[in-house]
């Protein structure tokens, strides 16, 4: 794990790891509403065969679902619409979960982002694939966790040559538990304060996409981890 000096001492937030299925009423900046209720085994989660084709749902400029695409091929110039979701998980001290992706991923490999990112399954709710894809990825299961939106974006990578053109859904929560990543997906991770982040950013390449999710998640992430955000 990237070592960072510890942060200042804050208030602290919920402990507690849900174990039955857990009900979430949150109202953050966004204006939504959210009330959704998901359990996620880290040990249990859904995996997909290897060389399995990995398909993803095509999206209207209105995030309305008109069909699905094969994962590679959709982020192929010049890119399809497809649904996707960013996760930001705080620790108790309200630091930021960021995960450095791992080297043999053919999208952004080696490359620093937030807490988790991905794709639904055609016909699979965002804030299931939310939570599904972040224990698949590190090993543990949200203890909170709440929309904050979406944001819309195209953006060309021009180490891999392939692009992001996405209808994100945004989520923002807590994670109490101990990371315990796969080291197929993930290199490294840590946890850092926002003064860190910046840091981080001045120092480390970060993926494509970081910089928007983060600015249109904020509202969600200053109700979750604070002002200092």
């Amino acid at each position: 794990m990237l070592p960072l000096p510890p942060p200042p001492e804050r208030g602290l937030m919920p402990q507690s790891l849900p174990t039955e299925p857990t009900h979430f009423d949150a109202e953050i900046d966004s204006g939504l509403d959210v009330e959704t209720d998901v359990t996620v085994d880290p040990q249990g989660a859904a995996t997909t065969p290897a060389g399995a084709e990995i398909l993803l749902e095509l999206v209207d400029d209105e995030g309305v679902t008109t069909g699905t695409a094969e994962k590679l091929w959709a982020h192929q110039q010049p890119g399809r619409l497809h649904r996707a979701f960013s996760v930001f998980l705080f620790d108790r001290q309200g630091r930021l979960l960021l995960q450095r992706r791992a080297l043999g991923k053919y999208h952004s490999p080696g490359v620093w982002s937030n807490t988790c990112c991905g794709h639904p399954y055609p016909d699979e709710p965002p804030f299931v694939a939310a939570a599904r894809r972040t224990a698949e990825e590190l090993g543990v299961a949200p203890a909170l966790l709440c929309e904050a939106g979406t944001v819309r974006y195209d953006l060309p990578d021009e180490a891999s040559g392939l692009i992001e053109r996405e209808w994100n859904h945004l989520f923002v929560g807590l994670v109490t538990a101990p990371v315990e990543p796969d080291p197929e997906e993930v290199d490294d991770f840590a946890f850092v304060s926002a003064q860190e982040l910046r840091e981080l950013r001045a120092e480390r390449p970060f993926s494509v996409w970081f910089e928007t999710v983060f600015e249109a998640a904020l509202p969600g992430i200053r109700e979750i981890a604070g002002r200092d955000w």
